[in-house]
């Protein structure tokens, strides 16, 4: 049975304490830290560069990922593997050759995820999954946070998972879900087949703290999963 992780968004923390924030995370009970790197040209917005990431790395020893929402993903790859990131993740609609673009970042010691859209069919990533050791899918449209969950995106992440079943990588490839994430909409998430949820508003406005929301979080889906 698939591992249940919780990897939070900063996109939503303070970032002028960015290092505390990440601290915070950690202590909470996190499993990584999901960076949403966006280049204002593939989505509307601009967030993080190498520089803040490589200088939020020294106070946590959590893995890093960094979501690549941007065009030309192998020109700056390299960058943010070096600013600590120990996988790199590219959508699918960004990558005019995804199969050497996921080959490159591993050819840099990091591993390598594909992001799918919500309207990009799951048959795009048919062909390299033996490339990746995780598929996330966006439950909204990237560029924002603290968007509504796309609710019908559960029979996509199913198909997803039943795809993976049948090419023998239940154990090497999990499903990460992105987008409105939360305490009422992630055991559906975790019943279609998701494994990793990237939240964001749901941690930073809990009233009751990172802990709380983490725990809960994580209770409905392992409940979910049957765990």
């Amino acid at each position: 049975m698939p591992r249940i992780e919780i990897a939070p968004s900063v996109l939503p923390a303070d970032f002028a304490r960015l290092g505390e924030e990440v601290a915070a995370l950690e202590a909470a009970g996190v499993d990584r830290i999901h960076w949403d790197v966006m280049d204002g040209q593939f989505v509307p917005n601009l967030t993080f560069g190498p520089d803040v990431i490589a200088a939020a790395r020294k106070h946590t020893s959590l893995p890093f990922e960094a979501h690549l929402m941007v065009l030309g993903a192998d020109a700056m790859a390299e960058q943010y593997v070096k600013a600590g990131c120990s996988r790199l993740m590219v959508h699918v609609e960004a990558c005019t050759h995804l199969h050497r673009t996921l080959g490159y970042i591993r050819s840099l010691g990091a591993t390598a995820s594909v992001v799918l859209n919500p309207s990009t069919p799951i048959s795009s990533v048919a062909h390299v999954l033996d490339l990746v050791d995780m598929v996330l899918l966006m439950t909204v449209n990237p560029g924002f946070g603290g968007q509504k969950y796309i609710a019908t995106m559960e029979p996509k992440i199913r198909e997803l998972r039943t795809m993976i079943e049948a090419q023998g990588l239940t154990d090497q490839v999990d499903i990460e879900v992105d987008g409105g994430i939360a305490p009422d909409t992630i055991a559906a998430a975790a019943a279609a087949g998701a494994n990793i949820f990237v939240a964001g508003s749901a941690l930073f406005r809990d009233p009751e703290g990172f802990e709380h929301a983490v725990t809960d979080l994580r209770t409905r889906a392992q409940a979910a999963w049957g765990i």
